[in-house]
């Protein structure tokens, strides 16, 4: 049978005072449209759902743009077996979308990039309320600068559930540029040992205000999220500010191996807290300095604080800390970190700062690390640190 698209109409109810809403109207059922074509014709308020199967890849889908009480949703049908997408040069690019989530959907093996949002060029009006949820983007490139998910010029955002495995060798599992007000949540991001270029997250080119909290980084590359990076003045959104990124969170997060967790690379403010780091390949975090125009701010002002580093010996460079030149190290704080090496439990880092109740060469007392449970046991000394510490969703961390 041909894969087919339900097409679940919400019609809004204009004579009443109520907020609009779906009626209880039965779906409406359109076989054999083309994806494509059904998903260009959705109208605020429509969800489209896509039947399980493999679509081709090459969707390329502009002005797709609901509002805040009806959004347009494009979602598998059936999420204990969603359709894959595959193929094309980005398998998905949706420009100047606004009001949009795409859900349980799995894009595969696209040359270029596995899902691509922007602005279409317009700095002025950025795309802006994208919600991802439970996407699963594979198989990306596989070689050079091939991004999992490609965001440029995307405002109040949210990635969520998502699952990103081997994109390019030098791209990103999330590569970020010009985007503010966003956050990553519960995702996982998947590669292989000794990829040096390559990171899980990224956000630069004046991102802000994005928080990276409660995923799961295995092997995702020499810096599984760069804070910050490289790049040309003239994609930075909407101007360059003096810096690529700025205030930036990482929270609550798990990674195991990369090169280095972290970095910050030419960023004005960011924490990296409550996050549990397990055997990183050199470094437990970089300090760099890329973009070197005038006007631009020394890496500065980062916090790391209540985390727990557990490495070994023979992988542990420079005291665990890479410091690059013109940046500016004396401005990081460090506070509250257990630091474990599991072969020497008297080597600790060379911090540029004086830290604040650290603890060094004490084990954490992990569950089960070679398992993948790196939880706490009872009575663990780094109770109130690592990933299980971190505070719920409130205010305070929202």
């Amino acid at each position: 049978m041909k894969p087919f698209i339900r097409i679940a109409i919400a019609l809004l109810i204009a004579a009443t005072a109520i907020a609009p809403g779906p009626c209880d109207v039965p779906e409406m059922t359109r076989d054999g449209l083309p994806l494509r074509e059904a998903i260009a014709e959705a109208r605020p308020g429509v969800t489209v759902y896509v039947a399980p199967g493999t679509y081709e890849g090459g969707l390329y889908l502009t002005e797709l743009q609901g509002t805040p009480d009806a959004p347009i949703v494009i979602a598998g049908a059936d999420p204990e077996d969603p359709p894959v997408i595959e193929g094309g040069g980005n398998a998905m690019h949706l420009v100047n979308a606004r009001h949009v989530e795409l859900r349980d959907l799995v894009l595969r093996g696209a040359s270029s990039n596995g899902l691509n949002i922007d602005d279409g060029g317009d700095y002025a009006t950025p795309a802006h309320n994208i919600t991802l949820r439970r996407l699963r983007v594979e198989d990306i490139g596989p070689e050079g600068n091939r991004d999992g998910i490609k965001l440029s010029g995307v405002n109040d955002f949210r990635v969520i559930d998502c699952t990103i495995e081997r994109w390019g060798d030098a791209g990103q599992g999330i590569d970020m540029v010009g985007c503010h007000r966003g956050m990553i949540e519960g995702c996982t991001f998947r590669y292989e040992p000794g990829l040096p270029t390559t990171a899980g997250v990224q956000a630069k080119g004046g991102s802000s205000e994005i928080i990276v909290r409660n995923n799961r980084f295995e092997y995702a590359g020499g810096r599984a999220v760069n804070i910050g990076g490289s790049t040309g003045l003239q994609f930075f959104r909407p101007e360059p500010q003096g810096y690529e990124a700025r205030d930036i969170t990482v929270e609550g997060n798990v990674f195991i191996g990369s090169m280095a967790p972290v970095a910050f690379v030419g960023c004005d403010g960011a924490t990296f807290r409550f996050n549990t780091v397990y055997l990183p390949e050199r470094w437990a975090l970089r300090i760099l300095q890329e973009t070197r125009e005038p006007g631009f701010v020394a890496s500065r002002r980062g916090v790391f604080e209540d985390n727990i580093v557990v490495f070994r010996s023979d992988a542990w460079a420079a005291g665990g800390v890479n410091i690059g030149p013109e940046t500016a190290p004396e401005t990081f704080s460090f506070a509250r970190n257990v630091w474990y090496c599991v072969d020497d439990p008297r080597l600790g880092p060379n911090l540029p700062t004086e830290e604040q109740d650290g603890i060094v060469g004490v084990d954490p007392l992990l569950i089960d690390p070679e398992g993948g449970d790196f939880s706490l046991r009872p009575g663990s000394p780094a109770e109130g640190r690592g990933h299980t510490a971190l505070a719920g969703d409130d205010e305070d961390n929202a």
